[in-house]
Protein backbone atom coordinates (compact mmCIF):
# COMPACT_ATOMS: atom_id res chain seq x y z
CA UNK A 1 0.00 0.00 0.00
CA UNK A 2 1.50 3.18 -1.14
CA UNK A 3 2.49 5.82 1.49
CA UNK A 4 -0.52 8.44 1.79
CA UNK A 5 1.62 11.19 2.20
CA UNK A 6 2.71 11.85 -1.45
CA UNK A 7 5.95 13.70 -2.87
CA UNK A 8 5.51 17.08 -3.47
CA UNK A 9 6.04 18.54 -7.26
CA UNK A 10 4.64 21.80 -8.98
CA UNK A 11 0.82 21.63 -9.73
CA UNK A 12 -0.56 21.18 -13.56
CA UNK A 13 -3.15 23.41 -14.06
CA UNK A 14 -5.43 22.26 -17.30
CA UNK A 15 -5.80 24.85 -19.35
CA UNK A 16 -9.81 25.67 -21.16
CA UNK A 17 -10.80 23.62 -23.31
CA UNK A 18 -11.29 25.34 -26.86
CA UNK A 19 -14.43 27.24 -27.47
CA UNK A 20 -13.27 27.42 -31.41
CA UNK A 21 -15.65 25.99 -34.14
CA UNK A 22 -13.73 22.55 -35.35
CA UNK A 23 -14.95 19.53 -37.23
CA UNK A 24 -14.41 16.79 -34.69
CA UNK A 25 -14.19 13.25 -35.17
CA UNK A 26 -17.29 11.49 -34.15
CA UNK A 27 -16.17 8.75 -32.11
CA UNK A 28 -17.85 5.89 -30.15
CA UNK A 29 -17.64 5.48 -26.21
CA UNK A 30 -16.63 2.41 -24.41
CA UNK A 31 -17.73 2.24 -21.02
CA UNK A 32 -15.13 -0.18 -19.92
CA UNK A 33 -16.81 -0.53 -15.87
CA UNK A 34 -18.93 -3.48 -18.41
CA UNK A 35 -16.00 -4.99 -18.90
CA UNK A 36 -15.89 -6.74 -15.34
CA UNK A 37 -18.69 -9.32 -16.10
CA UNK A 38 -19.30 -11.70 -18.58
CA UNK A 39 -22.30 -10.14 -19.89
CA UNK A 40 -20.83 -6.64 -20.50
CA UNK A 41 -17.76 -8.01 -22.25
CA UNK A 42 -20.83 -9.68 -24.50
CA UNK A 43 -22.43 -6.03 -25.09
CA UNK A 44 -18.76 -4.35 -25.31
CA UNK A 45 -16.76 -6.18 -28.09
CA UNK A 46 -19.15 -5.49 -30.93
CA UNK A 47 -18.88 -1.86 -29.75
CA UNK A 48 -14.78 -1.91 -29.77
CA UNK A 49 -15.12 -4.18 -33.19
CA UNK A 50 -17.33 -1.71 -35.09
CA UNK A 51 -15.59 1.75 -33.31
CA UNK A 52 -11.83 0.11 -34.12
CA UNK A 53 -13.22 -0.93 -38.08
CA UNK A 54 -14.63 2.04 -38.74
CA UNK A 55 -12.32 4.73 -36.89
CA UNK A 56 -9.90 3.25 -35.34
CA UNK A 57 -10.14 5.51 -32.60
CA UNK A 58 -12.53 4.96 -29.33
CA UNK A 59 -13.17 7.07 -25.99
CA UNK A 60 -12.75 4.74 -23.02
CA UNK A 61 -14.77 5.85 -20.02
CA UNK A 62 -14.96 4.59 -16.63
CA UNK A 63 -11.68 2.98 -16.10
CA UNK A 64 -10.92 3.00 -12.87
CA UNK A 65 -9.34 6.55 -11.85
CA UNK A 66 -11.89 9.57 -11.24
CA UNK A 67 -10.29 13.09 -10.61
CA UNK A 68 -11.55 13.53 -7.18
CA UNK A 69 -10.21 9.85 -6.41
CA UNK A 70 -8.18 9.92 -3.40
CA UNK A 71 -4.42 8.69 -3.09
CA UNK A 72 -2.42 6.76 -4.61
CA UNK A 73 -2.88 7.83 -7.17
CA UNK A 74 -4.78 11.10 -8.42
CA UNK A 75 -6.06 11.21 -11.95
CA UNK A 76 -4.96 14.79 -12.20
CA UNK A 77 -1.82 13.26 -9.93
CA UNK A 78 -0.29 11.99 -13.42
CA UNK A 79 0.03 15.55 -15.36
CA UNK A 80 1.48 16.98 -11.86
CA UNK A 81 4.15 14.02 -12.28
CA UNK A 82 4.16 14.29 -16.14
CA UNK A 83 5.90 17.60 -16.07
CA UNK A 84 8.89 16.68 -13.44
CA UNK A 85 11.01 14.68 -16.35
CA UNK A 86 11.00 17.96 -18.09
CA UNK A 87 10.55 20.72 -15.64
CA UNK A 88 12.66 19.69 -12.57
CA UNK A 89 15.89 18.19 -14.50
CA UNK A 90 18.28 20.29 -15.91
CA UNK A 91 19.77 19.50 -19.32
CA UNK A 92 23.11 18.12 -18.13
CA UNK A 93 21.52 15.41 -16.18
CA UNK A 94 18.87 15.21 -18.95
CA UNK A 95 21.75 13.81 -21.10
CA UNK A 96 22.36 11.20 -18.84
CA UNK A 97 19.40 9.62 -19.56
CA UNK A 98 19.58 10.03 -23.05
CA UNK A 99 17.60 6.97 -25.02
CA UNK A 100 19.77 4.69 -27.05
CA UNK A 101 17.30 5.26 -30.32
CA UNK A 102 19.22 5.18 -32.91
CA UNK A 103 21.79 1.92 -31.88
CA UNK A 104 18.75 0.13 -30.02
CA UNK A 105 15.17 1.31 -31.39
CA UNK A 106 14.21 2.23 -27.52
CA UNK A 107 12.67 5.23 -26.72
CA UNK A 108 12.93 4.27 -22.67
CA UNK A 109 14.62 7.79 -21.41
CA UNK A 110 14.48 10.98 -23.33
CA UNK A 111 13.85 11.68 -26.85
CA UNK A 112 14.85 15.54 -27.07
CA UNK A 113 13.53 18.53 -29.45
CA UNK A 114 14.40 18.65 -33.19
CA UNK A 115 15.11 14.70 -33.28
CA UNK A 116 12.99 14.06 -35.99
CA UNK A 117 11.82 15.28 -38.94
CA UNK A 118 8.72 16.54 -39.15
CA UNK A 119 8.91 18.53 -43.23
CA UNK A 120 11.44 16.93 -45.30
CA UNK A 121 11.34 19.24 -48.18
CA UNK A 122 12.17 22.32 -45.74
CA UNK A 123 13.94 20.64 -42.83
CA UNK A 124 11.50 21.66 -40.32
CA UNK A 125 12.19 19.05 -36.74
CA UNK A 126 10.19 18.53 -34.01
CA UNK A 127 9.76 20.77 -30.78
CA UNK A 128 8.50 17.83 -28.99
CA UNK A 129 10.45 16.28 -25.78
CA UNK A 130 9.91 12.76 -24.66
CA UNK A 131 10.83 10.89 -21.51
CA UNK A 132 9.47 7.02 -21.52
CA UNK A 133 9.66 4.57 -18.61
CA UNK A 134 8.77 0.96 -18.74
CA UNK A 135 6.25 -0.81 -17.56
CA UNK A 136 8.97 -1.74 -15.09
CA UNK A 137 9.79 1.17 -13.63
CA UNK A 138 12.96 -0.05 -12.39
CA UNK A 139 14.69 -1.35 -15.84
CA UNK A 140 16.69 1.56 -15.80
CA UNK A 141 17.17 4.45 -13.92
CA UNK A 142 15.76 7.87 -13.66
CA UNK A 143 16.65 11.54 -13.10
CA UNK A 144 16.82 12.49 -9.31
CA UNK A 145 13.77 14.46 -9.28
CA UNK A 146 11.51 11.82 -10.59
CA UNK A 147 12.97 9.32 -8.55
CA UNK A 148 10.43 9.70 -5.41
CA UNK A 149 7.59 9.23 -7.90
CA UNK A 150 8.16 5.57 -9.25
CA UNK A 151 6.14 3.90 -6.54
CA UNK A 152 3.13 6.36 -8.28
CA UNK A 153 4.57 5.91 -11.27
CA UNK A 154 4.28 1.78 -10.87
CA UNK A 155 0.73 2.01 -9.89
CA UNK A 156 0.04 4.03 -12.91
CA UNK A 157 1.67 1.85 -15.25
CA UNK A 158 -0.25 -1.42 -13.75
CA UNK A 159 -3.41 0.29 -13.45
CA UNK A 160 -3.07 0.81 -17.47
CA UNK A 161 -1.95 -3.01 -18.15
CA UNK A 162 -4.21 -4.68 -16.06
CA UNK A 163 -7.36 -2.33 -15.58
CA UNK A 164 -7.46 -0.88 -18.94
CA UNK A 165 -5.18 -2.38 -21.84
CA UNK A 166 -6.41 -6.23 -20.88
CA UNK A 167 -10.05 -5.44 -20.96
CA UNK A 168 -9.36 -4.22 -24.25
CA UNK A 169 -7.48 -7.07 -25.65
CA UNK A 170 -10.01 -9.88 -24.09
CA UNK A 171 -13.18 -7.41 -25.77
CA UNK A 172 -10.35 -8.07 -29.19
CA UNK A 173 -10.01 -11.54 -28.61
CA UNK A 174 -14.09 -12.30 -28.16
CA UNK A 175 -14.71 -10.23 -31.09
CA UNK A 176 -12.36 -12.75 -33.03
CA UNK A 177 -14.51 -15.33 -31.43
CA UNK A 178 -10.89 -16.55 -29.84
CA UNK A 179 -10.56 -17.22 -26.16
CA UNK A 180 -10.72 -14.46 -24.32
CA UNK A 181 -7.24 -14.77 -22.70
CA UNK A 182 -5.34 -15.39 -26.34
CA UNK A 183 -4.06 -11.51 -26.92
CA UNK A 184 -3.31 -11.20 -22.51
CA UNK A 185 -1.02 -14.37 -22.81
CA UNK A 186 1.50 -12.08 -25.66
CA UNK A 187 1.01 -8.84 -23.32
CA UNK A 188 2.26 -9.91 -19.75
CA UNK A 189 3.78 -7.39 -17.06
CA UNK A 190 6.69 -9.53 -15.96
CA UNK A 191 7.76 -10.24 -19.56
CA UNK A 192 11.08 -8.27 -21.42
CA UNK A 193 8.89 -6.19 -23.55
CA UNK A 194 8.98 -2.17 -24.42
CA UNK A 195 5.34 -1.62 -23.30
CA UNK A 196 6.15 2.32 -21.57
CA UNK A 197 4.54 4.96 -19.44
CA UNK A 198 5.28 7.85 -21.81
CA UNK A 199 5.25 11.79 -20.93
CA UNK A 200 5.56 14.43 -24.03
CA UNK A 201 5.75 17.94 -24.03
CA UNK A 202 4.91 19.55 -27.14
CA UNK A 203 6.47 23.09 -27.36
CA UNK A 204 5.04 25.92 -29.27
CA UNK A 205 7.43 26.69 -32.00
CA UNK A 206 8.11 29.72 -34.36
CA UNK A 207 5.82 31.42 -37.16
CA UNK A 208 8.69 30.63 -39.36
CA UNK A 209 8.17 26.71 -38.56
CA UNK A 210 4.54 26.49 -38.58
CA UNK A 211 4.44 28.65 -41.99
CA UNK A 212 6.81 26.08 -43.22
CA UNK A 213 5.33 22.95 -41.71
CA UNK A 214 2.34 23.74 -42.88
CA UNK A 215 1.08 23.94 -38.94
CA UNK A 216 2.34 19.91 -38.91
CA UNK A 217 3.57 19.40 -35.73
CA UNK A 218 3.74 15.51 -35.87
CA UNK A 219 3.29 14.31 -39.47
CA UNK A 220 0.58 11.55 -39.96
CA UNK A 221 1.75 8.03 -38.92
CA UNK A 222 0.35 4.76 -37.57
CA UNK A 223 1.85 3.77 -34.08
CA UNK A 224 4.67 1.10 -33.69
CA UNK A 225 2.84 -1.11 -30.75
CA UNK A 226 -0.76 -3.01 -30.49
CA UNK A 227 -2.43 -0.67 -28.66
CA UNK A 228 -2.36 3.25 -27.52
CA UNK A 229 -3.59 4.57 -24.19
CA UNK A 230 -4.00 8.66 -24.08
CA UNK A 231 -5.20 10.20 -21.04
CA UNK A 232 -7.17 12.78 -22.39
CA UNK A 233 -6.05 16.51 -21.96
CA UNK A 234 -7.94 19.62 -23.34
CA UNK A 235 -5.64 21.22 -25.51
CA UNK A 236 -6.40 19.75 -29.02
CA UNK A 237 -4.08 18.71 -31.95
CA UNK A 238 -4.71 15.23 -32.28
CA UNK A 239 -6.45 14.39 -35.72
CA UNK A 240 -7.49 11.30 -37.01
CA UNK A 241 -7.85 10.63 -40.44
CA UNK A 242 -11.88 10.13 -40.97
CA UNK A 243 -13.06 7.00 -42.99
CA UNK A 244 -13.74 9.53 -45.70
CA UNK A 245 -10.25 10.79 -45.91
CA UNK A 246 -10.19 14.01 -44.05
CA UNK A 247 -8.31 15.11 -41.00
CA UNK A 248 -10.60 15.58 -38.17
CA UNK A 249 -9.80 16.69 -34.49
CA UNK A 250 -10.14 14.78 -31.73
CA UNK A 251 -12.10 16.18 -28.64
CA UNK A 252 -11.31 16.08 -25.48
CA UNK A 253 -13.35 13.56 -23.12
CA UNK A 254 -12.92 14.95 -19.19
CA UNK A 255 -11.28 11.58 -17.65
CA UNK A 256 -11.85 9.97 -20.86
CA UNK A 257 -9.49 7.67 -22.61
CA UNK A 258 -8.50 7.80 -26.47
CA UNK A 259 -7.56 4.70 -27.61
CA UNK A 260 -5.90 3.15 -30.71
CA UNK A 261 -4.51 0.38 -32.51
CA UNK A 262 -1.18 -0.05 -34.18
CA UNK A 263 1.09 -1.95 -36.53
CA UNK A 264 1.30 -4.92 -34.12
CA UNK A 265 -2.36 -5.08 -33.47
CA UNK A 266 -2.86 -5.43 -37.40
CA UNK A 267 -0.34 -7.98 -37.88
CA UNK A 268 -1.63 -10.25 -34.96
CA UNK A 269 -5.27 -9.75 -36.48
CA UNK A 270 -4.32 -10.34 -40.14
CA UNK A 271 -5.21 -6.86 -40.64
CA UNK A 272 -8.58 -7.15 -39.53
CA UNK A 273 -7.67 -4.40 -37.30
CA UNK A 274 -5.74 -1.81 -39.10
CA UNK A 275 -3.24 0.53 -37.53
CA UNK A 276 -4.93 4.15 -37.33
CA UNK A 277 -3.76 6.79 -39.41
CA UNK A 278 -3.00 10.19 -37.05
CA UNK A 279 -1.19 13.41 -36.94
CA UNK A 280 -0.89 16.49 -34.46
CA UNK A 281 -0.97 20.35 -35.71
CA UNK A 282 -0.58 23.03 -34.26
CA UNK A 283 -3.54 23.80 -31.13
CA UNK A 284 -6.64 26.02 -31.57
CA UNK A 285 -6.20 29.30 -32.12
CA UNK A 286 -7.05 30.02 -28.41
CA UNK A 287 -4.79 27.54 -26.83
CA UNK A 288 -1.78 28.92 -28.87
CA UNK A 289 -0.01 30.36 -25.64
CA UNK A 290 0.10 27.04 -23.97
CA UNK A 291 2.21 23.95 -24.16
CA UNK A 292 0.97 20.66 -24.66
CA UNK A 293 1.59 18.11 -22.12
CA UNK A 294 0.56 14.73 -23.07
CA UNK A 295 0.34 11.03 -20.94
CA UNK A 296 0.32 7.56 -22.40
CA UNK A 297 0.45 4.15 -22.17
CA UNK A 298 2.10 2.56 -25.37
CA UNK A 299 1.70 -1.34 -25.00
CA UNK A 300 3.30 -3.60 -27.04
CA UNK A 301 3.55 -7.61 -27.00
CA UNK A 302 6.57 -9.53 -25.23
CA UNK A 303 9.69 -9.30 -27.14
CA UNK A 304 9.74 -12.48 -28.30
CA UNK A 305 5.72 -12.44 -29.52
CA UNK A 306 5.91 -13.42 -33.70
CA UNK A 307 3.69 -10.99 -35.75
CA UNK A 308 1.74 -13.88 -36.42
CA UNK A 309 -2.04 -13.49 -37.30
CA UNK A 310 -4.55 -15.33 -34.94
CA UNK A 311 -5.00 -17.54 -37.93
CA UNK A 312 -6.88 -20.36 -35.09
CA UNK A 313 -9.94 -17.31 -35.26
CA UNK A 314 -13.17 -18.21 -36.89
CA UNK A 315 -13.78 -14.58 -37.76
CA UNK A 316 -10.72 -14.43 -39.84
CA UNK A 317 -11.14 -17.18 -41.75
CA UNK A 318 -14.77 -16.32 -42.99
CA UNK A 319 -13.49 -12.55 -43.34
CA UNK A 320 -9.94 -13.73 -44.78
CA UNK A 321 -6.32 -13.34 -43.67
CA UNK A 322 -3.77 -10.40 -45.13
CA UNK A 323 -0.33 -11.80 -44.71
CA UNK A 324 2.12 -9.09 -44.41
CA UNK A 325 4.94 -11.79 -43.85
CA UNK A 326 5.18 -15.05 -44.91
CA UNK A 327 4.96 -17.34 -41.57
CA UNK A 328 9.07 -18.22 -42.12
CA UNK A 329 10.02 -14.78 -42.28
CA UNK A 330 7.60 -12.70 -40.27
CA UNK A 331 9.49 -10.54 -37.24
CA UNK A 332 9.16 -10.76 -33.55
CA UNK A 333 7.55 -7.98 -31.67
CA UNK A 334 10.97 -7.15 -30.61
CA UNK A 335 12.35 -6.74 -34.55
CA UNK A 336 9.82 -5.06 -35.85
CA UNK A 337 10.12 -2.47 -32.79
CA UNK A 338 14.13 -1.36 -33.38
CA UNK A 339 13.16 -0.81 -37.00
CA UNK A 340 10.31 1.24 -36.99
CA UNK A 341 11.62 2.90 -33.91
CA UNK A 342 15.05 3.80 -35.07
CA UNK A 343 13.88 5.05 -38.32
CA UNK A 344 11.08 6.98 -37.08
CA UNK A 345 11.63 10.66 -38.06
CA UNK A 346 15.09 10.05 -39.12
CA UNK A 347 15.20 8.05 -42.68
CA UNK A 348 14.97 9.75 -45.60
CA UNK A 349 11.44 9.22 -47.05
CA UNK A 350 10.49 8.34 -50.66
CA UNK A 351 7.60 10.09 -52.25
CA UNK A 352 4.55 7.30 -52.45
CA UNK A 353 2.70 6.65 -55.62
CA UNK A 354 -0.67 8.73 -53.37
CA UNK A 355 -0.74 12.25 -52.78
CA UNK A 356 1.10 13.77 -49.46
CA UNK A 357 2.07 10.72 -48.75
CA UNK A 358 5.92 9.23 -48.44
CA UNK A 359 7.15 6.05 -47.96
CA UNK A 360 9.91 4.21 -45.99
CA UNK A 361 10.71 0.16 -45.69
CA UNK A 362 10.86 -1.57 -43.03
CA UNK A 363 11.70 -5.32 -42.08
CA UNK A 364 10.46 -5.59 -46.25
CA UNK A 365 7.16 -3.58 -45.37
CA UNK A 366 5.55 -0.35 -46.99
CA UNK A 367 5.16 1.81 -44.19
CA UNK A 368 3.60 5.16 -44.83
CA UNK A 369 3.85 8.66 -43.07
CA UNK A 370 0.93 11.40 -44.67
CA UNK A 371 1.43 14.71 -44.73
Amino acid sequence: MLNLTLPECARYIHPPETKEDLEFADLPIIDLSKAHTLEGRAELHPQLRDAIRTHGFLYAINHGYTQAQAPPVLRDRIFDIAGVPFDDVSLEEKKIYTANIEKVGSYLGYKFRQFWKVDTENQIRDQIENYAINLNVTRRPHPIALRPFLPELDDFARHNHFNILHPILRLIALSLELPEETLVEKHNFDRTGETSVTFMKYYRRSNEEEEKSKNVWLKGHTDTGSITILWSQPIGGLQIMAPDGKWKWVRHINNGLVVNTGDMMSFLTGGYYKPTIHRVIQPPLDQRAYDRLGAYYFAMPDNDVRLLPCVESPVLKRVGIEHQFLDEDSPSCETWRRGRMKAYGRSDLKKGVEHGVEEEIIEGIVVKHYN
